[in-house]
Order: C-alpha cells, then sequence, then structure tokens
C-alpha cells in the first residue's frame, strides 16, 4: 500500500507540474498571438445620381516584419435608377513585405452577388484573385495597385481588372 501512495504522489506531483507547465504555455501563446494581431480594412461611400457603400473589415496576423496574413468580410451596396446590387465576400489575404516601403500581397476573395433591376433579379457568386503592390506611407498605411487574374468582363461586377489598394492596419 505503501507503494501505492508513494507511485500515486509521484503522478500527482508530476501531471501538477505538466500542468503548470501547459497552463504557461498556453497563456504566453495566447498573449504573444494577439500582440501580432492587428484588425483594418476598407469603407467606401459615394453619393449622387447613384448610390454606394463598401466596408471590408480585415484581420491580419504578423508572422514577422516581413510577412503577414489574414482573412476579411465584406458588403457593398449600389442602387442607381431601378437598379439595386447587394455583394458580399469572403477572402484570404497574404502581405510580403520584402524591404521598406514596399508592399507584395495576394488576395482571393469569393464574391456573392445579388441584384435587380426592375424585374429581373439575379443572384451568382465567382471568384477574384488579386496581386498587388503598393506603397507604405507607414506601417499602418500603404497605398497601390492590384490586379485580377481571374477578371471576366462577362462575370464580374467591375469594370476593370486594376483597382487600387488603400489598406489600414491598426
Amino acid at each position: 500500500m505503501n507503494n501505492f501512495n508513494f507511485s500515486m504522489r509521484k503522478i500527482s506531483f508530476l501531471f501538477f507540474i505538466l500542468s503548470s507547465i501547459l497552463i504557461h504555455t498556453q497563456q504566453s501563446v495566447e498573449s504573444n498571438f494577439w500582440d501580432n494581431v492587428r484588425f483594418g480594412g476598407g469603407i467606401g461611400l459615394a453619393l449622387g445620381s447613384s448610390t454606394n457603400f463598401a466596408i471590408t473589415p480585415t484581420a491580419i496576423y504578423d508572422f514577422n516584419d516581413k510577412f503577414s496574413a489574414g482573412v476579411s468580410l465584406g458588403y457593398q451596396y449600389a442602387s442607381a435608377n431601378d437598379f439595386v446590387s447587394n455583394v458580399f465576400s469572403t477572402g484570404v489575404l497574404s502581405l510580403y513585405n520584402p524591404f521598406e516601403g514596399v508592399q507584395i500581397s495576394t488576395e482571393f476573395e469569393q464574391l456573392f452577388v445579388n441584384q435587380r433591376l426592375d424585374d429581373f433579379s439575379d443572384s451568382f457568386s465567382y471568384p477574384a484573385l488579386y496581386l498587388g503592390a503598393a506603397y507604405r506611407v507607414s506601417s499602418y498605411v500603404s497605398l497601390g495597385f492590384r490586379y485580377d487574374v481571374l477578371f471576366d468582363n462577362e462575370q464580374s461586377i467591375y469594370t476593370s481588372a486594376i483597382s487600387p489598394i488603400v489598406r489600414v492596419f491598426f
């Protein structure tokens, strides 16, 4: 019986030590993880003969000073006369900063479109794959252009494969 108690004490002590190490490690990983996450995205508004509104919240994780990756969700609304469009999107992106002031990006986005013109309505989805280059104004702001290599003039809601980049991350 004494050997059993001694073994149980050793196992309990070992379990306590391992649990303490795991809890401490988990807390360190969690605090380091959130220290490397940045939030940002884009917002747009145009009023006049047509109304356009867009919002795209984005979160990225900085793996190091050179490379970041993240996810985004988006919504766009457009209306003009009898035309109304609602577009929802999900995306993943990666950012590479080869040297100070330059940012290279890739973004994959899946767009889900609902459009109505008079009595006709249409719903469809399509992918977009952007390759981009931007000037990093600061560690928070980047300005540049991106090109959709999957651009299809028949299916895209945009008129061009080239679009501007205005990124803000905090």
